[in-house]
């Protein structure tokens, strides 16, 4: 999850969790914030929450006699979505254009969104009652889809001895994260991962998977170019975080499900026999063949 979220960062992607209530989906992004130095900003999202309420908007003031544009939350480096789909598809459309153009148009203004700026949003994949779908649009621009699991037994151990010695996981400064970088080396570092060197038989592999998407007889909706240039730039970025120069068709297997299982739509009768997207896409993937 951790090495997800820095590798959107760095190309300028967005991340959606998701995991069950209680697995520090909220902490692991504020911490990601602190150890950046970000400005970070949280919005839960509520049934009768407004877009006005994330964007910002007009306000008049008495004393000028003047109308001014109030900044919303959205007006940060890092913004949380907290449980995206327990608000209504307007509000959720209200992050359309800061995820994709890096801005907001208030009354046919435009005001440029600062610079890092990434949106983390978080659902609940078990508690549907009182929740709105994200439509396709929306999940299309989102870079990753990642599935939050239960920590491994040594893990939550260490949690449950956190908790014992009365440290509160919220404490971030007690718990030692720090800034280890700055706007300044995010960008630096994303400027490096646009060097980072792809064969053309792996641009066809990706491609190739692509296509596979959208002819596979499982699957009323397949990966579009969008996707597959994601996939491309994210598995730069995973090359990078690895710390090489190059991109490997394991890179690319690596990110194949986070990139892409939120951007098919299985067929219903195959839904209905248990499947899911990553069941297909490991299927998929599987079939075509690796570049040499």
């Amino acid at each position: 999850m951790v090495r997800g979220l820095v590798a959107a960062m760095l190309v300028g992607g967005h991340v959606l969790l998701e995991g069950v209530p209680g697995l520090a989906k909220t902490l692991a992004v504020k911490a990601l914030g602190r150890s950046m130095d970000l400005e970070f900003r949280r919005v839960q999202f509520t049934p009768d929450l407004m877009p006005s309420d994330v964007t910002g908007n007009v306000v008049y003031e008495a004393q000028t006699g003047e109308f001014r544009f109030r900044q919303g939350p959205v007006f940060t480096n890092l913004l949380l979505a907290d449980e995206i789909n327990r608000t209504p598809p307007k509000t959720q459309a209200a992050l359309l254009e800061a995820m994709q153009e890096r801005q907001v148009s208030i009354e046919g203004e435009s005001h440029p969104l600062p610079d890092p700026f990434m949106v983390v949003a978080t659902q609940n994949p078990v508690e549907y009652e009182g929740t709105y779908p994200l439509p396709e649009a929306e999940l299309d621009r989102f870079a990753f889809k990642l599935r939050v699991a239960y920590p491994e037994a040594e893990r939550e151990r260490e949690v449950l001895r956190m908790h014992d010695r009365g440290t509160p996981p919220q404490d971030l400064e007690g718990l030692g994260v720090r800034a280890v970088a700055g706007s300044g080396e995010l960008r630096a570092a994303a400027g490096e991962v646009t060097g980072v060197r792809v064969e053309d038989s792996l641009v066809a592999y990706v491609v190739d998977l692509a296509r596979q998407t959208r002819n596979a007889p499982s699957l009323a909706l397949g990966v579009s170019p969008r996707g597959a240039a994601v996939l491309l730039t994210t598995s730069k970025a995973w090359a990078y975080l690895a710390g090489r120069d190059f991109v490997t068709p394991d890179d690319v297997k690596a990110l194949a499900k986070p990139a892409w299982r939120h951007r098919i739509v299985l067929r219903p009768e195959i839904e209905l026999e248990g499947a899911t997207p990553d069941s297909v896409l490991d299927g998929l993937v599987a079939a075509v063949p690796v570049p040499a």
